[in-house]
């Protein structure tokens, strides 16, 4: 400013505001003596000046929205359910499936609580159309969980096995009844063969999905390997063969057929003899965004398979552990377009690279840190090394790694990913859903809008008229147990005349005719009316009456949001209100 030198002290700092932080400043800014010091010229004609400048950062963690960003809403978390809501996120992406959910039976009658299909369908639909996360209540008392086994993980795979199972059994005698076996079933041949006599046993069985070993392989390729290889059975551990006694046998497992959606439970917790307790391995195991099981002329084929299928698969869903074997969390990285990566992380959904999603879940151990090269004088100048070198030989061991892989073939993927609309809901289930789902969002946005409103409650003489000498001895009446004609929910800016004539149109009581008393609290604690409203007061709007509000039934925090008046109108008036006395 002119007539001023500019002598100044500044600090900056940063602030989050929240409700509980309203208030906040430098606690210590510039001390007293320095501020009168004459030589440091703050003060001019005993004056000074301060300048605040204050920019506002949003914090975006809080206004993310995942369905803008990416199309899709997370689960909520109950406790310790991630690893819940990252299969339940990939059986919800894999579209035929919940197409096969949509059209269970359910009654009109069943609550999601207690019936697992209707639970399911709730969930999935609210996952298609929610703007918000979505819980899971519903769904795992359906399971017939406690409050206690949303604290605890469960095992995926078994979990994975018991819900398919409980659905498959639901299936029965509708028109999906083999969905789960025609997505997920494949059959594998056993068979021992005799090397030195004709003969040959086999069995063929079905599997839902495929344990893989991950220790002492590098990949998934050499998991198949080992999963197929053939055992040689000789010496002591020679069969018995039919007719012919013991014989030197080689026995194996092929593949008769792999199922459109092919799911690979990677075997990350193995259990260790010399240590007597369970470990995790975390080893570098190594998938890929394609997987061929027709490579090497089909060598993981029977020989009866189909060899007119083409096993090729593509990747769909990476489901990740990160932590050890007494705990951690979960989550998943899901395409469901077969493009764009997505990572669903309990209510977070966010889009990730290819790198992150597949090479980053590995395993393994981290590179070592580059350390800082020292400076090499050459030449009268100095230089950096090309290549930095990097800390000793130290490495990091990556506890966050895939443990689940779902694959899809290739010439499935249409039919597995088909699109699924609200046209393929039950109408009279779709009208369900959708009624509860306004439901739910008028309450969010009544709960966003609460701080707007304020209730005021209204009794008349013929309400206490109803009340005292029945339920109320001392106070004259209980607003608690008003007829609901008696509250209005006003918002807070509402001009009291307008109030007025909402009460005229709803109790039919002319605005002229009504006069407002306050209610008072005596030293007895009881309320009795002691003073009308004055005019000025009557002119104002609802929030300029707060210091009227209720206090006593009340806690400080919802105290704003409720005033309580006793409305004294003419008798003729006050009989048309037809609320019948205690006499009647």
């Amino acid at each position: 400013m002119q007539g001023y030198s500019c002598v100044c002290v500044a600090a900056d700092s940063r602030h989050k505001w929240s409700q509980q932080e309203t208030d906040w400043g430098f606690t210590q800014f510039i001390s007293l003596a320095e501020l009168h010091d004459a030589d440091r010229g703050f003060l001019v004609d005993d004056r000074v000046i301060i300048k605040v400048e204050i920019t506002v950062q949003r914090d975006e963690r809080y206004y993310y929205d995942s369905r803008r960003e990416t199309g899709y809403v997370g689960l909520k978390n109950q406790g310790a359910t991630c690893y819940m809501n990252s299969l339940l996120q990939y059986l919800y992406h894999l579209p035929y499936f919940r197409k096969a959910v949509y059209h269970m039976p359910t009654n009109e009658n069943d609550q999601p609580a207690d019936s697992l299909p209707l639970a399911l369908q709730s969930l999935f639909y609210k996952l298609q159309y929610s703007r918000t996360p979505v819980s899971t209540k519903d769904l795992t008392k359906s399971f017939g969980w406690s409050t206690m086994d949303a604290f605890m993980q469960h095992d995926v795979q078994e979990l994975n096995r018991v819900l398919c199972e409980k659905l498959e059994e639901k299936m029965k005698g509708t028109r999906v009844e083999k969905v789960i076996n025609e997505l997920f079933e494949g059959h594998t041949l056993n068979f021992i063969e005799c090397v030195n006599v004709e003969f040959k046993s086999s069995r063929k069985e079905s599997f839902m999905d495929l344990q893989l070993d991950v220790k002492g392989c590098k990949d998934i390729y050499d998991s198949f390997d080992r999963y197929t290889e053939v055992e040689i059975m000789s010496g002591e551990n020679q069969y018995k063969a039919e007719d012919h006694g013991l014989q030197d046998a080689r026995k194996g497992v092929l593949f008769d057929s792999f199922p459109p959606v092919l799911q690979l439970q990677l075997k990350r917790f193995e259990y260790d003899f010399q240590r007597d307790t369970m470990v995790k391995i975390n080893d570098r195991y190594m998938f890929y965004d394609e997987l061929d099981l027709d490579v090497d002329n089909g060598k993981y084929l029977s020989p009866q398979a189909d060899r007119t299928v083409r096993n090729k698969y593509k990747l769909h869903s990476v489901l990740v552990h990160s932590g050890g074997v007494h705990g951690g969390h979960y989550y998943a990285y899901i395409r469901p377009d077969g493009k764009t990566w997505l990572k669903f992380d309990d209510t977070a959904v966010t889009m990730e690279s290819e790198e992150k999603a597949l090479n980053e879940q590995f395993g393994g151990e981290d590179e070592p840190l580059p350390v800082a090269s020292p400076l090499i004088k050459q030449d009268g100048d100095l230089h950096t090394p090309a290549a930095p070198k990097r800390m000793g030989g130290l490495k990091f061991t990556k506890f966050s790694n895939a443990y689940m892989l779902v694959y899809v073939r290739e010439s499935d993927w249409p039919r597995v990913m088909v699109p699924v609309t609200k046209d393929h809901i039950a109408p009279y289930l779709r009208q369900r859903l959708e009624s509860e789902q306004r439901e739910k969002e008028k309450r969010q946005k009544d709960k966003q809008e609460a701080h707007l409103y304020c209730h005021i409650r209204v009794a008349t003489d013929a309400d206490i008229a109803q009340q005292v000498g029945s339920t109320q001895w001392f106070d004259l009446v209980d607003y608690d147990k008003l007829p609901a004609n008696r509250t209005f929910r006003v918002r807070k800016l509402t001009p009291f005349a307008d109030f007025r004539q909402q009460v005229a149109d709803t109790l039919g009581i002319p605005v002229d005719q009504q006069r407002y008393w306050v209610w008072q609290l005596r030293q007895n604690e009881t309320y009795r009316p002691t003073a009308r409203l004055k005019p000025d007061e009557e002119a104002r709007n609802v929030l300029e009456l707060r210091d009227h509000r209720e206090t006593k039934h009340t806690t400080a925090k919802h105290a704003l949001m409720d005033l309580r008046f006793y409305l004294e109108i003419p008798w003729p008036q006050h009989m048309s209100t037809q609320t019948p006395s205690r006499q009647d």
